[in-house]
């Protein structure tokens, strides 16, 4: 398994989600989305994997403006401007491989060869 978990240190279900591989003893890569991000590449990974940027979205972010923005602005600009502002993502983003997972999902997880 090679597990990335994209998340930030302060957050609650990235913590969990770490601790959840380590564990049972997997390795995983964190990535701080402070830091770094996800590249256009890993996004669009992600997309394909969890079933579209909709779902990648966190409706309780605290930037209500940026969410309106993303919610009302043309269709083939969403995914540049999501790009450009990562805190609207949820987090933890958790991958392995092509598979994905947005949000602490451990059901899921203990399927993963």
């Amino acid at each position: 398994m090679n597990i990335q978990i994209f998340g930030t240190r302060k957050n609650f279900d990235s913590k969990k989600a770490e601790r959840y591989f380590k564990e049972r003893g997997i390795r995983v890569q964190f990535v701080d989305m402070k830091d770094k991000g996800l590249s256009k590449g890993e996004f669009h990974s992600v997309c394909q994997a969890v079933g579209g940027y909709q779902k990648l979205i966190d409706e309780n972010c605290r930037d209500k403006d940026l969410l309106a923005l993303i919610t009302y602005i043309a269709e083939e600009d969403r995914e540049e401007k999501i790009l450009e502002n990562q805190n609207i993502l949820k987090l933890p983003i958790v991958r392995n491989g092509k598979q994905a997972t947005v949000g602490y999902r451990p059901e899921i997880w203990k399927d993963w060869k």
